[in-house]
């Protein structure tokens, strides 16, 4: 259970997902948490995901975190999408992992 003292980090901030869950924490009393921009935090370099999660040490963190384009987009660069996407998802993970995390949640894209 989430303790509204708890240190939870929300990747994926801006995006439409992030941006709803961290509105509903605030709304709900949660004060203690983390966010990190892409210009603060490139969740695709493992080194940095790492770092920055054995520096911070979250208790909980919400997975909300994407590279997104529209129809064409998605469709002309499938490769460079789904690489990209599952490099954040390794990364966060390993690092929690590394990080002693224990609580990492996974929102849909």
């Amino acid at each position: 259970m989430i303790s509204f003292n708890s240190k939870i980090y929300v990747a994926g901030h801006n995006g439409l997902v992030g941006s709803a869950i961290l509105r509903e924490l605030k709304r709900n009393g949660y004060t203690n948490i983390l966010v990190a921009d892409k210009k603060k935090l490139n969740l695709t370099n493992q080194a940095k995901v790492i770092n920055f999660l054995k520096k911070n040490k979250p208790a909980f963190i919400f997975l909300a975190a994407a590279k997104v384009g529209g129809v064409y987009s998605n469709n002309k660069y499938k490769a460079d999408y789904l690489y990209e996407n599952l490099a954040i998802q390794s990364n966060v993970i390993n690092g929690a992992f590394l990080a002693g995390i224990k609580d990492l949640l996974f929102l849909p894209k």
